[in-house]
């Protein structure tokens, strides 16, 4: 196996003496933390439903409801190609990737809980603005502050659940961020489906919800725990120990405790972690976490699916309900895709996942380029029997992202960074990851209309170039201690040559090949 370890791949000559139980205080931090992925989930679910009423269309942008009711001589991939509307989803995640920079600052200097109780607050306000706008301006500048939200948020959310859990179980707490994204995203189209009935102002109903999320994770954290980690970097020792005995619910966290704060002294002599990320002992740590998973979680066109579902289907010649409908499905898919994962990344590892899952998606893109290049056409309605085969081709690739790519660009970045440069690292991350959101939901309905079914196959390619990543550059994480992953790249086939066996100092000042 290209770049894995066999077994559990712990290396720590102190990693075997971590104890630790499951206890209700540990349960309570997790889901409480959990829910910034319900924001996150909300707004992704919500945004494409909204975008397909004909109540908001004709509110904002008449001349689409226009072209939606008057079937022009365009191919109905065409149909809602208009960079206003599609700026009305992309302005959040171009607020959020600015913002998640200074998410970065609070991070570290002022914790975890910080940053989620910011995030809380500035989603909360931008969805009372979106409920209430009364005009463009008013819609972009809630998606701002919503965007400023899941930039906190998804920042601080999956470093805080990466560091509370236990390494053997690690895969599946930080994938409770997942899960609540994806019930997120299936109650938004819940919900949509039954807003789409109420006239003329459903619209509005399913974007002011969206403070239902917010308003429980800023209540909620108010009463979380800062995470041990956060708190020995903050020189907060006396109240670290006590987190950490209670999140572990033993006494006996002596190793844990001592890799902690050997962890902390080296971290904190980094006066500059955004520089540090750049020095060449953190080279696979940039390389694989900053900028190469969380870009190809974009790639793979899973967002685009979940933006733009209801205007797909819809497009594809469903009747408007009937599109909001088939999006619940897809998304119902998504959230049994994430109790599967949850249940099995720590024992087949993250790996397997990407290769398997990435085999399947690539298949299913090609069957739908398939299918639209031969049965959809300029203005024609899809037999029935063809719209229901897409469904569930669209479902079985959802299904196949939601264990992979989907979990696994937020487990593994999350995992990858020593402590040092953890917040910065998780900023640019986010940042990256942002940064592709905005522009493929930007770029996407136009790309859809020039390149029709070509569309799909593209994304089939980049999938094709993304498991080779993969399958060559990602050592295997599962169940070793978070501040331990550095020493996989010492023994790595290819990265051992970029940071040198003993090259990168470990948390206890020695070399780390030492193991």
């Amino acid at each position: 196996m290209a770049g894995g370890f066999g077994g559990d791949g712990v290396l720590s000559e102190r990693a075997h003496q971590y104890e630790y139980r499951i206890t209700g205080y540990f349960i309570f931090a997790c889901i409480v933390a959990a829910l910034g992925g319900s924001l996150f989930g909300y707004d992704l679910g919500v945004s494409g439903g909204v975008t397909s009423m004909d109540d908001f269309l004709k509110e904002f942008f008449p001349k689409i409801y226009r072209r939606k009711q008057l079937h022009l001589n365009e191919t109905d991939y065409c149909k809602y190609d208009n960079q206003i509307l599609t700026l009305f989803t992309s302005s959040l995640y171009f607020a959020g990737l600015i913002s998640t920079f200074g998410a970065s600052h609070v991070t570290r200097n002022k914790g975890r809980k910080a940053s989620i109780l910011v995030g809380a607050v500035s989603f909360f306000i931008g969805a009372v603005l979106n409920a209430s706008a009364k005009n463009i301006a008013m819609l972009i500048i809630g998606r701002i502050f919503l965007g400023v939200g899941i930039g906190f948020g998804n920042q601080a959310v999956p470093l805080y659940l990466s560091e509370m859990a236990p390494a053997k179980i690690r895969g599946a707490v930080n994938q409770l961020f997942q899960l609540t994204t994806c019930l997120g995203i299936l109650i938004a189209n819940l919900i949509n489906y039954g807003t789409d009935k109420i006239h003329p102002w459903g619209w509005r109903l399913s974007l002011g919800l969206a403070t239902v999320p917010a308003t429980l994770m800023f209540v909620g954290g108010l009463f979380l725990p800062e995470t041990p980690n956060s708190l020995v970097e903050q020189g907060r020792l006396e109240e670290a120990r006590k987190v950490l005995e209670r999140v572990r619910g033993t006494t006996k966290v002596d190793a844990e405790f001592a890799d902690l704060v050997d962890a902390s002294n080296l971290a904190r002599a980094i006066k500059h972690p955004f520089r540090n990320l750049l020095a060449r002992k953190n080279r696979p740590q940039l390389v694989i976490g900053a900028l190469g998973i969380p870009a190809f979680q974009q790639l793979t066109g899973m967002n685009s699916i979940l933006f733009y579902a209801p205007v797909i289907f819809q497009s594809l010649g469903f009747g408007s309900g009937a599109a909001l409908y088939s999006s619940v499905i897809t998304s119902g898919a998504l959230v049994l895709a994430a109790f599967i994962s949850m249940a099995l990344v720590d024992k087949f590892g993250r790996r397997a996942f990407f290769l398997e899952a990435g085999t399947e998606m690539i298949c299913c893109l090609v069957a739908v380029a398939i299918t639209l290049a031969l049965k959809f056409g300029q203005g024609e309605v899809l037999p029935k029997g063809i719209g229901i085969f897409l469904v569930v081709v669209i479902c079985i690739f959802v299904l196949a992202y939601g264990r992979s790519w989907g979990p696994l660009g937020w487990l593994v970045p999350s995992e990858l960074f020593p402590l040092e440069t953890r917040s910065a690292g998780q900023s640019v991350v986010v940042c990256v990851n942002l940064l592709f959101t905005a522009l493929i939901a930007q770029c996407f309905l136009a790309s859809l209309c020039h390149l029709q079914y070509g569309i799909f196959l593209l994304f089939a390619g980049l999938i094709m170039i993304m498991s080779s990543f993969i399958f060559f550059l990602l050592p295997e994480t599962k169940q070793v201690p978070i501040e331990e992953i550095y020493l996989l790249f010492q023994k790595h086939w290819f990265w051992k040559r970029v940071v040198g066996d003993g090259e990168q100092v470990g948390p206890n000042g020695k070399p780390g090949a030492q193991v």
